[in-house]
This record gives C-alpha cells, structure tokens and sequence, in this order.
C-alpha cells in the first residue's frame, strides 16, 4: 500500500511538472519566435495562434515582429573639409528572419548595439566624404515658401534673380541632406538582412549642429547672406519704387494734359458763343428797332392819357400796339 502511494505521489508531480512546463504555448500578435531544443533551432513561427512544444526539451524564443526604433546618440564627425559637426541619427528596423537573428545576434538589446555600430560607421563614412554644405542642406534654393499676396509682385519680379540664387558663396550642392541619408541607409543596410537576420527600413538624420569651434564662423557666414539678401530685397524694391512713380507721374501728366486741353476746348467754345451772343446784342439793325420801340412807348405814356378825340388805330403811330415787329 505505501509503495502504491508513493508511484502515485511520483506520477501526480511528475503530471503536475508537465502541466507547468506546458505542452502548448501562445505566439501572440506583433510576436514570431525560434523553437530551440537542446541548442538547435528547430523551428521557426511567425504567426500568431496557440502551439505545441515538447515540454521540457523545446525552448520557446520570443522576438518582436514589429517595427522597431533606434535611436542614436548625437556624434561629432568631420566632414571633408575637416569640419567638425554633430549629427544624430534615427531608424527604424525589424527582424526579417528570426533564425538568422538567433544564431547571430540573439537578442533585442545585442541588436541594438550592433545597429549603433554599423550606422555609426555609415555615418562617419558618408559625412566624411562631402563637404559641410552637403549635410546642411536639401537644395540651393533658399527663397522656399508661398508668397503672401502683399508679396507676390515682389517675388514675381526676383524669382530669376534671387530664388536660384545658390544660400552661400560654396559650389552648389550635388547631393544634399536628403540624399546623404539615402546613402546611410545602404551603407548600413549592405549584407545585414543576409547577415544578422535584420531589414533595415530607414535612416534619417533627425538634427546637424556644429561644434563650439565652427559656430561663430556659421553664424557670420549665415548673417552675412541673410544681409545680402535683404540688400537684394531693398535694391528690388527701391527700383520698382521708383517705376511706380515714374508710372504715377507720367498718368499724372497725362491726366492733366487731357484735362487741360478739354478745358480749353470748352473755354473756347464758350469764348465763342459769347462773342457771338455779344455781337447778336450790338446788332445796328436790333438797336435802331430797339429805340424806336422805346421812343414809342415813351410817346403812349404821355400823349395817351391826353387824348380827348377818338383815333384809329390804323396810323402808324399806333403800330407798336398791334406787333412787336417794327414796320
């Protein structure tokens, strides 16, 4: 009886050791892993969903299956002018094949830092091999914004001159910001998906500064053209300024040369029709009428009141009562 409670004891831990070291296991979303029994992968899982191992002997590696960020520590790199700047870096990665990773990396953290090893080299590879202006800046147009529209004739009449007009007295750039973290990416990215089980998405330079020793330099040399270019700004404005007036005096001069010459054809026309009124009044014929009418009306008023005989109205004295029109 003793002996059949102890096998019993023995199978029940032994029943309980392969519960807790389960037959199943779960690979969740966002999640793959490595099957390791006795340090040889023997399977690898990429989707999501419950799983059986065999307890005891299979290892269940987990690794993320999403895509992951790096974040770099600012470096100081000269350029190839012997420049000293400051360049930090970010990236985002994943892992594509979780065999390759295991055996060579194993984990989440060693990743890291292999990619700080790797992108660092880029890095200082790239920025090495240009100049400064090609670290900086993205395009030799330095005018790059909509024109307001109190702006817009300003910048219609300097776009030829001032919007190509290359930010600083350097060659033009050949390559640019943009470009250089294109070339990052595939230095960094070369064998490392064949290599550590890792696809490399992207690599963007998130901040350049300078060193203490170039600043002061920079920042004259950016004065420096900001001046220039406001000096370009007034010059264009002073011009257009005075176009504008020249095109306000001569409409003024043409507007009052059109007044006055309108003015003077009515003041004429008018001189005329008043000489013309005056000569009509001082007529020979109109006043020599005029003074006889006169004279008559004189003549009634006195003899009229007078009259104690009754005349015809047939004389001609009395014609100036009959018509207006002398006969």
């Amino acid at each position: 009886m003793k002996k059949t409670v102890t096998t019993l004891v023995v199978i029940g831990v032994i029943f309980i050791a392969f519960i807790i070291a389960g037959p199943v296991y779960i690979i969740n979303e966002g999640e793959q892993a490595v099957i390791v029994q006795l340090g040889r992968i023997t399977n690898v899982v990429t989707e999501a969903g419950l799983k059986f191992k065999v307890p005891f002997i299979d290892e269940v590696i987990r690794y993320p299956k999403k895509i992951m960020a790096w974040d770099g520590e600012a470096r100081i790199v000269p350029t190839a002018e012997r420049q000293f700047i400051f360049v930090d870096v970010v990236a985002r990665w994943r892992i594509s094949d979780p065999k390759i990773f295991y055996e060579s990396i194993n984990t989440v953290e060693a990743a890291y830092s292999k990619l700080a090893e790797i992108i660092d080299s880029a890095v200082r590879t790239v920025v090495a091999e240009n100049l400064l202006i090609e670290s900086v800046r993205n395009s030799d147009i330095i005018l790059d914004r909509s024109p307001d529209a109190d702006e817009i004739e300003l910048v219609e009449g300097m776009e030829e001159d001032i919007a190509t007009q290359p930010a600083s007295a350097h060659r033009p750039i050949e390559y640019g910001r943009r470009k250089l973290a294109e070339f990052i990416l595939a230095r960094s990215s070369a064998n490392m998906e064949q290599e550590f089980g890792i696809e490399l998405i992207d690599v963007v330079t998130r901040q350049i500064s300078y060193s203490p020793e170039l600043t002061p330099s920079v920042f004259a040399r950016m004065i420096r053209e900001r001046n220039q270019l406001a000096m370009r700004y007034r010059s264009d404005g002073e011009g257009r300024k005075a176009e504008w007036l020249g095109r306000m005096d001569n409409d003024r001069r043409s507007i009052l040369s059109a007044a006055y010459e309108q003015a003077e054809t009515i003041r004429g026309r008018a001189d005329a029709e008043a000489a013309r009124i005056y000569a009509d009044a001082y007529n020979p014929t109109d006043r020599r009428n005029f003074y006889n009418f006169w004279r008559a009306i004189e003549s009634y008023r006195q003899t009229m009141p007078n009259f104690e005989k009754f005349l015809t109205t047939d004389m001609d004295y009395f014609r100036f009562l009959h018509s207006h029109t002398p006969r």
